[in-house]
């Protein structure tokens, strides 16, 4: 595939990893609104946020046979569509069991569209042999703040159902422009590989695929937090801290935002130092700001605490997916994005339960003990990350 082909595929690909961010923190900074909505407990919206796991889950194990039958490129245009409709949806309901049902749609077309557009970033990372893969990320991380703070913006002048119905719009708009191009183009095989190849999986050992599944694990942790804060920030920032409804918004908007600035100097940050300590001063450093972020008595100190876990947090996730893929090729990084974005989706019902049996502070510090055992688990596979 020529070289320019490559660039389009890349801004195509780009645009559709920046929607997924956006559309999903659209959806999240509205949660406290559509829970005093519907009238749900905590525990019940925990319930209720288990929709978007479950339907997450059974699409990833689903979404790989679709992608090798109908090509990663159509699933995602496909998933797009599907999200972008899905998203307005939740305001509609008025109880925990409407909401879950919705969710339930919600959450499988952001597992497909996870699993469909990883796997064409893969294919193009291999292509290109340069390491891109932090820069999708960053994308999903960039739409993720640019869709927070917008949420933030319109959250009290806009109702949840016009917000949402917007974004759905938009999304529509988007994935219509941005999938033409990925249409126009087959996924591309690395010029050492031949296509056959592409069919033949890789037979591992058990020790690889016991390291294929602790990079995984890595992931889950630190993913976890991501999953909590874009789903519980805000309601803790407005529940526990009296933060005004737009402030509470701008929450996952400041983790977003430090996880961007993260992940778009992670190269740099890798070549000085290194895998190893990259993952270990990440999770120690977003340890210490969920600390800070759950249990700190002011507003202020509290988004401190959630821009410092953002940035700790940032570079983990990649590293233990290329990780991954460098042990197992595509399908460690099938495994350990599916661990890792299971991690994110199971995270906010996990932290619902607690909640209710605590208070929602304390099931926020489960965040960093979370990222302290990445951390632990980085260390301890030093040698594997090193060979």
């Amino acid at each position: 595939m020529p070289g320019n082909d490559l660039t389009r595929l890349r801004i195509a690909l780009t645009i559709f990893f920046a929607l997924d961010g956006f559309i999903f923190a659209g959806w999240v900074v509205r949660i406290p609104a559509i829970k005093e909505q519907t009238g749900a407990s905590a525990s019940a919206l925990g319930l209720a946020l288990l929709g978007v796991s479950a339907g997450a889950v059974i699409t990833m194990t689903l979404t790989g046979r679709l992608c090798r039958r109908f090509g990663s490129h159509p699933v995602t245009v496909v998933c797009g569509v599907l999200l972008s409709l899905s998203v307005a949806l939740p305001p509609l309901t008025h109880s925990a069991l409407a909401l879950g049902l919705v969710l339930l749609i919600f959450g499988a077309a952001y597992g497909g569209i996870n699993v469909a557009f990883n796997s064409a970033a893969v294919d193009l990372v291999a292509a290109l042999r340069r390491p891109i893969m932090p820069s999708f990320h960053g994308a999903f991380s960039l739409g993720g703040m640019i869709g927070a703070g917008l949420g933030g913006l319109v959250a009290g002048s806009l109702s949840p159902t016009r917000h949402l119905l917007g974004l759905s719009l938009m999304g529509l708009l988007v994935t219509a422009v941005a999938g033409r191009s990925l249409l126009r183009h087959e996924p591309p095989v690395p010029p050492d590989r031949m296509p056959q190849e592409e069919r033949v999986p890789r037979r591992l050992d058990a020790r690889t695929r016991g390291l294929v599944t602790v990079f995984g694990l890595i992931a889950l942790c630190t993913a976890y937090g991501e999953g909590a804060l874009a789903d519980w920030g805000a309601l803790h920032l407005e529940q526990d801290l009296k933060a005004h409804p737009g402030i509470a918004a701008v929450g996952y908007s400041c983790f977003a935002l430090a996880m961007t600035i993260g992940r778009l100097s992670g190269t740099t940050l890798l070549e000085r130092l290194g895998r190893t300590r990259t993952v270990v001063a990440g999770g120690t450093t977003a340890a210490v700001g969920m600390l800070l972020g759950a249990l700190a008595p002011t507003v202020w100190a509290a988004l401190l605490g959630f821009a410092i876990t953002g940035l700790g947090l940032a570079n983990i996730f990649p590293v233990a997916v290329e990780r991954a893929g460098a042990l197992a090729g595509p399908s460690g990084v099938a495994t350990a994005s599916t661990l890792g974005y299971g991690g994110m989706l199971l995270g906010p019902p996990a932290i619902g339960f607690m909640a209710d049996w605590f208070s929602l502070p304390a099931a926020l510090t489960s965040v960093a003990a979370l990222a302290a055992m990445a951390a632990l688990i980085g260390f301890g596979t030093r040698r594997a990350a090193a060979s």
